[in-house]
């Protein structure tokens, strides 16, 4: 079992409705109980097309006895299944957005999925809600926490807003 952290995200539609189901699918995956989830943020777009709306982030946490190829098929077929377009183009709106943050101590660079996420330490968006539910973790071969990182945070983006803390 490793813990795995995933970053979620929305801005098209009913951004709430579109991670919590998201967020139900990735329950079925990770061992009873395990599951943890942080407040959603309303956030600003970084790095898409101008006049993209906001996002809605938020971070989920679990035990998985998979592997991270196996994880990686499983979270694109979440990002299918909700009616994610990835013909769209990079950063281009989306229903929906599932992205391993990390896998236990797993570092791994197969082409196309890397882990540690190697934007995950530059990303308001990214650190500010894992701290609420995984403050104390360290990435593989970092003896930094997410905390840590997030309080040393070098970013333009402005402040993150809750805006549903139990969903």
């Amino acid at each position: 079992m490793a813990l795995v952290l995933i970053a979620l995200g929305s801005n098209l539609g009913n951004r709430i409705a579109h991670l919590q189901a998201a967020r139900d699918l990735l329950k079925n995956l990770g061992a009873p109980g395990t599951f943890e989830q942080s407040p959603v943020y309303q956030t600003t777009p970084v790095l898409c097309p101008d006049e993209s709306p906001d996002f809605f982030n938020c971070v989920v946490a679990f035990q998985y006895a998979g592997t991270p190829q196996q994880l990686h098929n499983q979270t694109q077929g979440i990002e299918f299944h909700l009616g994610r377009d990835r013909s769209a183009g990079i950063n281009a709106p989306r229903v929906i957005d599932v992205d391993i943050l990390a896998f236990g101590d797993v570092m791994h660079n197969d082409g196309l999925l890397e882990i540690p996420h190697p934007r995950m330490l530059h990303r308001r968006f990214v650190l500010e809600p894992l701290c609420e539910i995984a403050a104390e973790f360290r990435l593989p071969g970092d003896h930094v926490t997410i905390i840590e990182h997030a309080q040393h945070l070098d970013s333009q983006e402005p402040p993150l807003q809750v805006v549903q803390a139990q969903w």
